[in-house]
């Protein structure tokens, strides 16, 4: 691990630290290239330390896991909450858009390990991230549902899918866009744009 050796214990570092340490870790090597060795070493803390907070390397993943999904779920709850009464169908899906990407791609360590390391982590590690991460699929459902039933979309439009397919390509962008070279709100309108209006022409002509 390119993690430095030899690290003075600090004695303050609690939980907190501990989690901040792995998270980071988590979202560069993956899962597998993470040792509880490295972590308390980018914690500054000898191994045994960590056992006074947790029982094991899983035990950490699991709250980075929850942590990363709470936290888009909040920023994309407060977006909601902040559009005014009557909101069209278009702002509502643009702050859903805007607040998940914004807390993906410009707030820290978690929400990025939890889409890099998810598909990495044994079954056990997923089944108990899986309460919080329905809570956040479950919010969508019921969002894109009432737009739906207002006629906003269209009635045959499966929502469980829409939502699979808006989540798996918001989440993507981790692959390739740098926050430092773009800007995540310009980014979350052009994906709106391309799933609001589609990709083609509306002209009634065949092509």
């Amino acid at each position: 691990m390119p993690v430095s050796a030899k690290t003075k214990e600090k004695p303050e570092v609690g939980r907190a630290g501990i989690l901040s340490a792995a998270a980071s870790l988590f979202r560069q090597y993956g899962y597998g290239g993470v040792s509880l060795r490295a972590i308390a070493q980018a914690a500054g803390i000898k191994a045994g330390s960590i056992y006074y907070h947790f029982v094991s390397k899983d035990a950490i993943v699991v709250e980075i896991l929850d942590a990363g999904i709470i936290a888009v779920h909040k920023e994309v709850h407060a977006a909601i909450d902040a559009l005014p009464d009557g909101a069209s169908a278009d702002a509502i899906l643009r702050a859903v858009m805007r607040g998940h990407l914004r807390t993906l791609l410009e707030h820290g360590d978690y929400t990025s390990a939890n889409v890099r390391i998810f598909g990495q982590v044994p079954s056990a590690v997923r089944d108990a991230n899986l309460a919080v991460r329905r809570d956040y699929e479950k919010y969508l459902d019921e969002l894109l549902s009432d737009l739906q039933a207002s006629g906003a979309i269209r009635p045959e439009v499966n929502i469980g899918r829409f939502r699979l397919m808006l989540i798996g390509a918001l989440n993507a962008t981790l692959e390739w866009f740098d926050p430092d070279k773009g800007d995540a709100e310009a980014l979350a309108d052009d994906y709106a744009d391309t799933f609001l209006n589609g990709i083609l022409n509306q002209t009634g002509e065949n092509t």
